[in-house]
């Protein structure tokens, strides 16, 4: 049995084709590594068997930090540390915080969001991107399988499943 090589990847040549080779791979009980395309396929996350992501709720959270930040700032600069009447207004006055409340808001969500969406997905500046196929930038979509992750499953019945399944070549594929 041969285990040298890390992967091995299918190329396809339609989406409709690889919507459906995904959904035969899984049944077949491979677990697919990621699937790489040119473009967004519609759906893919669901037959890849994604769940939600929870980035919405680290930007609400981060939001909700900027708000209260924002407040918590002006009510002390303009009630405590230095008071002044503006326009008449209170020490503590709301309406003249909407503002500087919303852009902070908006600036400490977005910084979270990438922030969070870098941490969890691995991305660093210095790291260098496992490039499967060149073409998947240009007009295939390829499906890569880890052979580590499927070591019940040999090698050639993974090849076999792929063509099977309507790849349009498989390939074996390493990383150092």
């Amino acid at each position: 049995m041969e285990r040298d090589t890390h992967f091995v990847t299918g190329v396809y040549e339609d989406e409709d084709v690889l919507l459906h080779a995904i959904k035969q791979v899984r049944s077949s009980g491979i677990q697919i590594h990621e699937v790489y395309s040119p473009y967004p396929v519609h759906g893919i996350d669901d037959y890849l068997g994604y769940k939600r992501s929870r980035l919405p709720i680290a930007a609400f959270l981060f939001g909700l930090l900027g708000t209260t930040l924002a407040l918590t700032m002006q009510y002390y600069m303009m009630a405590f540390d230095w008071p002044m009447i503006i326009g008449g207004k209170d020490f503590g006055s709301l309406p003249t915080f909407i503002p500087v409340t919303f852009e902070l808001t908006v600036l400490l969500a977005s910084f979270g969001m990438v922030g969070v969406f870098m941490v969890s997905t691995d991305l660093k500046p210095w790291a260098q991107p496992r490039i499967f196929d060149l073409r998947i930038t240009d007009d295939k979509h390829v499906m890569a399988i880890d052979i580590a992750n499927n070591s019940a499953i040999e090698l050639a019945k993974i090849e076999e499943i792929l063509k099977s399944s309507g790849a349009s070549e498989v390939n074996k594929k390493s990383f150092e």
